[in-house]
């Protein structure tokens, strides 16, 4: 079952249940789908899974920030509703490396590299997003990265 399918069942089963958190950020997740489906000009109705997961970790970054921010602003009570949805939509993405597993795959790309100065942390950085595209989060690799090549 693709996860827009995944998403449109979710749709029907938060309806039944009455479940309005979880509704509400699902038929969100839809919208975002549409709109993506039209941007991209993709024909039919289903989202294909990678570009799904992309919009959801959108979504889910997108939540992250509202969190942060409402957090700053003294508003513990929006950014627990955020915090909720964002659960709810990283259930429908894949599982993230860990630390230890994205500090294996950096140690490794920097052996077989060799030394890297700060000139080239561009570059290496880029190689390592490519192969952990969709993998990993983007600031903790980059975290990881700065801790292993700057030894």
């Amino acid at each position: 079952m693709t996860i827009h399918a995944q998403i449109k069942a979710g749709i029907k089963e938060s309806m039944i249940k009455k479940d309005e958190v979880r509704l509400t950020t699902l038929r969100g997740v839809q919208a975002a789908f549409v709109n993506e489906l039209i941007a991209k000009k993709i024909n039919g109705d289903e989202m294909p899974d990678e570009d799904a997961i992309a919009v959801i970790r959108r979504l889910v970054k997108q939540r992250k920030d509202s969190i942060e921010q409402f957090e700053k602003g003294g508003r513990a009570d929006l950014a627990k509703s955020e915090e909720a949805e964002m659960k709810i939509l990283e259930a429908f993405l894949p599982a993230q490396m860990g630390k230890e597993e994205i500090v294996k795959v950096v140690e490794a790309a920097k052996a077989r590299a060799g030394t890297i100065d700060k000139a080239k942390m561009g570059q290496f950085m880029g190689g390592i997003m490519k192969d952990l595209k969709g993998k990993a989060d983007g600031a903790l690799v980059k975290q990881v990265v700065e801790e292993i090549v700057g030894k």
